[in-house]
């Protein structure tokens, strides 16, 4: 079973690049972010002609996220997190397809740092906090896949210099992500690349694609029932050298 993590920067613009990744590579489930789309405007025939169902939580021009099933429809559980009523982003979704759950999520960038947006961003990887250790309580094999926002280590970015005042990498944001992994998550792509050196975006500007100047911010977490079944894991490269690609690659793990 091949399970993506997949940020398409705007579903309708990269429709074609999408439709393209599921016909050549048919991952069993893929969790997309920044579909930059209203529930209504959402492209989802195109979805089902490629062979997928799918539940969505859009939000026009901004944010959104998506799962993705090969031939059957995923169960909705939950549409984004408990703790801040006021919280109108569309980040978070959460699944059964078959006896995983997949929660897909967009968590906020947090730039500029200081100020008001990395406070959200804080406060938002607290609430995923929590709902984290709701999963893992029901001890079921379980997934938190999607651009968590996130360098976790320096050996995750091309320069660390460059990096060091974006609020991908501060300390706060670090210190979040790994209570995440002491609940008992576990990380696909740095268990099999412990090495780090490993990238998943590349900006559009400065050449970053050419010069290979990038960094891992998408994640899959794994509940330990899931990590019981890992054997792989990976980042589709590729496809970021396509003509009208996202600026993220397709990350992916494999479990029995």
């Amino acid at each position: 079973m091949k399970i993506v993590s997949y940020n398409v920067n705007g579903i309708k613009a990269r429709l074609e690049r999408l439709v393209e990744y599921l016909t050549e590579q048919q991952p069993d489930i893929v969790c997309l972010q920044e579909l930059k789309s209203s529930d209504d405007t959402l492209p989802i025939a195109a979805i089902e002609a490629a062979g997928y169902g799918a539940v969505w939580h859009g939000q026009k021009g901004f944010n959104g996220v998506a799962i993705l099933a090969r031939g059957q429809q995923p169960i909705e559980r939950q549409r984004g997190l408990a703790g801040d009523p006021e919280d109108a982003h569309s980040r978070y979704i959460e699944a059964e397809v078959g006896d995983l759950v997949v929660g897909g999520l967009y968590l906020p960038n947090g730039n500029p740092q200081p100020g008001p947006k990395f406070d959200y961003k804080l406060r938002w990887m607290d609430r995923l906090y929590d709902r984290a250790a709701e999963l893992l309580a029901e001890e079921r094999p379980a997934i938190l896949a999607g651009d968590f926002n996130v360098i976790p280590n320096d050996d995750d970015t091309f320069s660390v210099r460059a990096m060091a005042e974006d609020a991908l990498m501060q300390p706060e944001s670090r210190a979040r992500y790994r209570q995440l992994l002491a609940q008992g998550w576990t990380d696909a792509l740095r268990t099999r690349f412990p090495k780090g050196g490993v990238w998943t975006f590349w900006d559009y500007q400065a050449g970053a694609w050419q010069r290979d100047a990038g960094f891992r911010i998408d994640h899959l977490l794994l509940s330990p029932q899931a990590a019981d079944r890992f054997t792989g894991a990976g980042v589709d490269k590729d496809y970021r050298g396509r003509e009208k690609a996202s600026d993220h690659a397709p990350t992916w793990v494999t479990l029995r």
